[in-house]
């Protein structure tokens, strides 16, 4: 096993920083350097996150001293819009550690290598900035993927996501009280996961989101035109292969629920309905959003840029 290496996190209050906490905790070969929270300055990180153990404190370092702690692997997991002032921090002061975004900042920057693994392991070469793609970009991506020389049409892609996707500020779509018993539409158009699955697949794709009163575990239907008449085995076969040996991507017959997603590190697709004529399927892929549309998928990507396993500390 390499020697260990020290990971910090800034923005560690939300969800995904807790579940990323957590893998950490797990990691042979990391070690959590620091996390930092203004909301929670001070405080232990094991009395917020189970599963850690040890007498590490939040902290809430300014942007210009994240350089000088020094971490191997630093992990921004902060809003859309604020990761710059630090990638900016740690340019100016000559450090190049490896910085995992898990913001948008990031997604549509060539410089940055995008980290699906999935779809994107054959182009990493090397690099030390990587973008973490959205939940439901994600989702979209791999439903799509196999299909995208035979598409006739944009993808249609309907998402329904758990209120942990909408993050911890107080807003109507992380409010239990207004989602029970609804279903909470938003963005209908130009979406940022929308325009990041269009970007990183070449071919436009139309998307839709919904908030659930469910906590975690996101859902996405795609409808999927096609260009020429295909068997259901034929696509079946297509997904079967594109996913082939691939730990985190499972590909089953029937339409995955995401009751069965919740906690999970892989995602699920499945169903596969056809229509009469064989030139329309429609595609259902379900993922934690918190996991494989975020921590897990980090862990991926750090653990690749750190010369290890890619599942290292991920539960298969």
């Amino acid at each position: 096993m390499a020697t260990s290496k020290t990971i910090g996190i800034v923005g560690a209050r939300g969800h995904t920083g807790a579940e990323l906490i957590r893998l950490v905790a797990a990691h042979p070969a990391l070690e959590l350097a620091y996390v930092s929270s203004r909301e929670l300055n001070g405080e232990r990180v094991q009395d917020h996150v189970e599963g850690y153990q040890g007498e590490l404190r939040y902290s809430s370092p300014e942007h210009a001293q994240l350089p000088t702690l020094d971490a191997d692997v630093v992990v921004l997991a902060l809003p859309n819009g604020k990761a710059s002032v630090c990638v900016e921090a740690f340019d100016a002061a000559g450090k190049d550690p490896v910085i995992v975004d898990l913001s948008a900042d990031y997604r549509f920057d060539n410089s940055w290598y995008y980290g699906l693994p999935e779809l994107t392991r054959d182009h990493w070469r090397g690099e030390k900035r990587i973008s973490n793609p959205g939940c439901y970009a994600t989702a979209m991506q791999l439903s799509v993927a196999p299909l995208k020389d035979v598409l006739a049409a944009p993808p249609v892609c309907f998402g329904v996501s758990g209120y942990s996707g909408a993050g911890t500020t107080p807003s109507d779509k992380n409010d239990p009280q207004k989602l029970r018993d609804n279903l909470m539409p938003y963005s209908l158009t130009g979406h940022t996961h929308e325009k990041e699955a269009s970007r990183h697949l070449g071919v436009p794709v139309e998307f839709m989101p919904h908030v659930a009163p469910h906590f975690r575990g996101l859902t996405v239907t795609t409808n999927l035109y096609l260009s020429r008449a295909l068997k259901r085995e034929d696509v079946l076969a297509r997904f079967q292969q594109a996913y082939d040996g691939e730990k985190l991507v499972r590909v089953q017959d029937e339409a995955p629920w995401v009751s069965r997603i919740a906690g999970k590190h892989y995602a699920e697709i499945g169903g596969f309905a056809m229509s009469a004529d064989g030139k329309r399927v429609v595609v259902v892929a379900t993922l934690d959003n918190l996991l494989k549309g975020a921590a897990t998928q980090a862990m991926q990507n750090i653990n690749r840029a750190i010369g290890l396993d890619e599942y290292t500390s991920i539960p298969l």
